[in-house]
């Protein structure tokens, strides 16, 4: 512990645990722009999340994906604002701690960042399953190695094999993950270019038999494999879904899906403390959104182009029946037993196995590209709470070469070693509990964006001597404009995500997730209780360090 001399000869702590964080500025906004590009991965998170929008078949998927951008864009804003007010490693964290107090600054986020991060990881290793090892797996001709990983021990290997990539890029520090980053992007994107040139030269007709073909090379299926996907999809319900279904309210429903992606432009504030230029709005704004729109955009390609080449009523048909066979009690078997990937898809239509093989493998570089997203965010979180001598001194420990918080790291493994257990082996209704993974994260973004809004009157002194004190429209400090909006937007999904049952995340369904979550809350309310009391025996006043911008 860090300690300095006063005038009468003693020995007293100093205010933060050292005279600077030791993290260096290894990033560029490059680098930024690609981190917010991946945590919006629209492969990943994309084309996972919007499998399940066919429970809403009269929303607009597009207008939607259009909707969600412009709203998202005020958090873009609002964050971009924050960041150059205080360009410092813990973001929300340094935030909320600064403006709302210690006490709620340090809930919130640590709820948010660092106990529900922990629940990511079965969610990540479910995503790596079914676009990567299952699909490669059959396409190969090993159905048993991709039944494997739907198995108890299948599902827990698939979760110890992301933490194990995903603790070694991490160590690798900052620049090391930058070059993976940088990697898996321009090859990704070639994977990418090659999928949606192939959906995009290729006819309706041409993708039924290749459909065709390929269900029965592959899975055994026999007859019309195409008609037995809207077959067994309308069994429950699901059928004459149009592109050009529209109804506003339920496009506004799938706000809250699109979330599971679109949320994340921000996922990188935390460690801005360790980009060049943070303190240049500009320059923020620029990475966080065009990760975001550039994401929008090749959505929208990729949905026009499924309209196009498979057919809106079968891309919606075959999420439904893939999880009504899971979800729903007799629900009939899909004629392709797995989740309906459309890079898999896009494959088909070169009659090639390997080729098709090869197309998933260099797509699965969106992946590995975007896994460390997982717990990289995270641990600048824990390190600045330690670094403001709320947590452990060790927690805020780092490597020597590669500037590695390796204590804020070991706090993510370890318990997320044992959420992967559980996930694995404990049933539904632990794995219910995933399901709120997204709505906490949203609700620690809440505590920020009000904290933005209120910030010209809370900390004056911190936002008239900021670069953005001469926004305003109208009088009005813009950060409060924006941060009232994207409050608006936050607390609308938070309200459909907790009441509105089509989500599966409503309390009168999923009874488990508040009382879990409530849980943490109390357990975050308990550390920082116990750190102001032993704090204050060793001469450390935890209210005058939040009250103090962190040194960088």
């Amino acid at each position: 512990m860090a300690t300095t001399t006063d005038t009468t000869g003693t020995s007293r702590p100093t205010l933060f645990l050292r005279n600077a964080t030791g993290l260096v500025k290894a990033w560029s906004t490059f680098d930024a722009f690609l981190y917010s590009f991946w945590s919006v991965n629209l492969v990943t998170l994309g084309l996972y999340g919007m499998s399940f929008v066919y429970t809403i078949p009269n929303g607009q998927l597009l207008g939607a994906v259009l909707l969600t951008g412009v709203l998202v864009t005020f958090i873009v804003l609002t964050y971009a604002q924050l960041v150059s007010v205080m360009p410092r490693a813990g973001g929300d964290y340094a935030w909320q701690s600064r403006i709302l107090g210690g006490a709620v600054g340090f809930v919130l986020a640590i709820t948010g960042w660092w106990f529900t991060l922990w629940l990511w990881t079965p969610i990540y290793a479910n995503i790596l399953v079914v676009q990567f090892f299952a699909p490669l797996a059959y396409t190969l001709g090993l159905p048993d190695l991709a039944t494997f990983f739907s198995s108890k021990f299948g599902v827990f290997l698939s979760c110890l094999i992301v933490l194990a990539f995903v603790s070694w890029v991490i160590t690798l520090g900052m620049e090391g993950y930058a070059r993976i980053q940088r990697i898996c992007f321009w090859l990704g994107l070639g994977g990418l270019v090659v999928m949606l040139g192939l959906l995009l030269v290729s006819s309706h007709d041409a993708f039924v038999n290749a459909f065709n073909r390929e269900a029965a090379s592959l899975f055994g299926a026999t007859g019309n494999a195409y008609q037995a996907t809207l077959d067994a999809a309308s069994k429950n319900g699901t059928t004459g879904v149009t592109f050009g279904n529209f109804g506003f309210s339920p496009t506004l429903l799938l706000l809250p899906f699109l979330a599971f992606y679109l949320l994340w432009p921000v996922w990188g504030a935390t460690l801005y403390g360790e980009v060049r230029g943070a303190k240049e709005y500009r320059k923020v704004f620029n990475a966080m959104f065009w990760g975001l729109w550039v994401t929008v955009a090749l959505v929208a390609v990729i949905i026009l182009l499924i309209v196009k080449t498979v057919g809106w009523d079968f891309y919606y048909a075959a999420n439904a029946a893939y999880w009504n066979s899971i979800f729903v009690p007799g629900a009939p078997a899909p004629p392709v037993p797995i989740w309906p990937y459309p890079v898999m898809f896009a494959g088909w239509l070169v009659p090639n196995h390997l080729f098709q093989a090869l197309l998933i493998a260099v797509m699965g570089l969106w992946f590995f590209g975007w896994a460390g997203t997982l717990f990289l965010s995270s641990t600048r979180v824990i390190f600045a709470a330690a670094f403001d001598r709320v947590l452990p001194e060790w927690a805020a420990n780092i490597s020597a070469k590669r500037r590695v918080p390796y204590g804020s790291l070991i706090l993510m493994i370890v318990p997320s070693l044992v959420i992967s257990a559980l996930w694995a082996y404990g049933g539904t209704t632990l794995q219910g509990i995933f399901l709120w993974a997204t709505g906490v994260i949203a609700i620690t973004f809440l505590g920020t964006v009000i904290a933005a809004a209120i910030l010209p009157w809370r900390r004056k002194d911190i936002y008239e001597n900021s670069p953005i004190s001469r926004f305003r429209v109208a009088g009005i400090p813009v950060i409060t404009i924006t941060g009232v909006v994207s409050a608006i937007f936050l607390l609308f999904m938070l309200a459909e995500w907790s009441f509105n049952s089509v989500y599966g995340t409503s309390f009168s369904i999923n009874s488990a997730s508040p009382i879990y979550f409530a849980g943490t809350y109390l357990v975050a309310i308990a550390i920082y209780v116990v750190a102001r009391v032993v704090r204050k025996r060793q001469g450390i006043d935890l209210a005058r360090i939040h009250r103090e911008i962190p040194v960088e």
